[in-house]
């Protein structure tokens, strides 16, 4: 079996999601394994020791013309090296750690005319079709076929007599493509600036830990946060949303909102070339990250995701989300049309209280887990202790996971990157315990202890 794995370098390095999808590829029996990568000419040298695990070559695209790309002109890029090695099978992390869109491995699929499987926990067979476990459950596809697997694996090392092999070097010329579809022309989204977040502040009342429980009870018969959608003064007279649940998402820019049933994206796709509407909004859920990036492959139209905010002047659709690893907010325009973007909302849960921990707590996350049961309270994880395969992925709160809104969150050990509190400012009240006095979760919370979770031991378990 042919097998291509996309990997992205990430400061250097491979993206840990790229890691196990190497790793995948390497435990398929005598399979004929190409890493594929796209950077800039140093990249070479990220790509030569990984040939040390024993893959057949290395590829590299590198060229001036491929600088700046985003989803759709990477994923023209890359297909076109793809369809000249000729593989069975292409294999992709989920996601890369610096973007979190997770939109290149299906929309990479739709413009190759593979067979897609996402979020991939397993595979399971892989001789007349592949299948694999999935985090919505079992999933199988013809071959040619593209997968995007979760963190699912180690990546293993070399064996001390490895050695090394030349990169293959190819350029714009070598794989016959449009320049004007590549890099920053071929990208149909824009970022047109980005800033810190301060949206979802609150003031942090400091307290003691002896008076933690008290507060809680307090707030406990308190409601969520009811957060207003800012309204544009001028609004589009109409815009699609694929579900339902965006329709108020949809009203905030729209006059009016037409709801698109959820159905295979091609479908979606002709009925947008019928009726040409100017935006639409997909769910940021696992649907909506497979099936949104296809679409616009087929209408060859820019995304944006895991949007927090929306705006528009009446013409063009102005996208808000994190960047940059959580740290600043993106503002985000597309040149093409339909403008499209998926959009967070929170998750439609009666969690009264939702216990978190983060990578400060990731030796004490078995005391989180009792505290939470002490309290009748949900468990939920910060990306940072997913991650560290401290907790499950179905735990994790912020941008790459999911919103919450209970009446109270606490926050144990978290550091409160833009990635994170996104996600929980619809939380009645935050409450926030961090070692450090100056983490920026405080600027978040409505009530804050500075100590360690060790320390607070004696309140979590009595």
């Amino acid at each position: 079996m042919r097998i291509v794995v996309c990997v992205k370098p990430v400061k250097g390095e491979i993206n840990p999601f790229d890691e196990c999808a190497l790793e995948c590829a390497l435990q398929v029996e005598n399979a004929e394994i190409t890493v594929l990568s796209m950077g800039v000419p140093s990249t070479a040298n990220m790509l030569k020791a990984l040939t040390r695990l024993g893959i057949s070559r290395a590829v590299l695209l590198t060229d001036n013309a491929f600088a700046g790309a985003h989803t759709l002109a990477t994923s023209y890029t890359l297909s076109l090296a793809i369809k000249k090695l000729t593989p069975d099978l292409v294999i992709c992390g989920r996601q890369s750690i610096d973007g979190d869109t997770a939109q290149t491995g299906p929309c990479l699929a739709q413009t190759l005319g593979f067979s897609v499987i996402t979020n991939v926990l397993k595979i399971n067979d892989i001789t007349d079709k592949i299948k694999c476990t999935t985090r919505i459950g079992e999933e199988e596809a013809t071959f040619p076929a593209l997968i995007c697997v979760e963190k699912i694996n180690t990546l293993r090392f070399p064996s001390v007599r490895a050695k090394t092999k030349e990169v293959v070097i190819w350029n714009a010329q070598d794989i016959d493509a449009d320049v004007s579809k590549c890099g920053a022309k071929g990208s149909p989204t824009k970022v047109l600036k980005t800033y810190e977040c301060n949206t979802g502040q609150r003031k942090c009342k400091f307290i003691k830990p002896d008076e933690l429980i008290s507060v809680i009870e307090k707030e406990r018969n308190k409601t969520r946060t009811e957060i207003e959608l800012t309204q544009s003064d001028v609004k589009f007279d109409e815009i699609w949303a694929v579900g339902e649940e965006l329709k108020e998402a949809a009203l905030s820019v729209a006059k009016s909102v037409r709801i698109i049933e959820k159905q295979p994206p091609h479908i979606i796709a002709q009925l947008a070339k019928e009726h040409r509407p100017k935006a639409i909004l997909w769910t940021a859920d696992f649907w909506g990250r497979k099936n949104a990036p296809m679409v616009a492959a087929i209408l060859q139209t820019g995304l944006c995701a895991d949007c927090t905010n929306l705006e528009t002047d009446g013409e063009k659709l102005y996208m808000y989300r994190p960047a940059y690893g959580g740290s600043l907010i993106a503002k985000i325009e597309c040149r093409t049309y339909p403008q499209m973007a998926t959009v967070r909302i929170a998750e439609s849960n009666q969690d009264e209280i939702i216990v978190a921990g983060g990578k400060g707590a990731k030796d004490d996350f078995g005391l989180v887990k009792v505290f939470a049961k002490k309290l009748g309270a949900s468990v939920g994880a910060s990306r940072g202790l997913v991650d560290m395969g401290i907790a499950p992925y179905d735990m994790q709160i912020g941008l790459s996971g999911k919103s919450v809104s209970p009446i109270i969150y606490i926050a144990c050990g978290i550091s409160g990157s833009v990635q994170h509190t996104c996600a929980v400012e619809k939380a009645g009240t935050i409450i926030a315990i961090n070692s450090d006095k100056n983490a920026r979760i405080f600027e978040y919370a409505d009530y804050g202890v500075v100590g360690e979770i060790e320390e607070l031991k004696y309140l979590f378990t009595n």
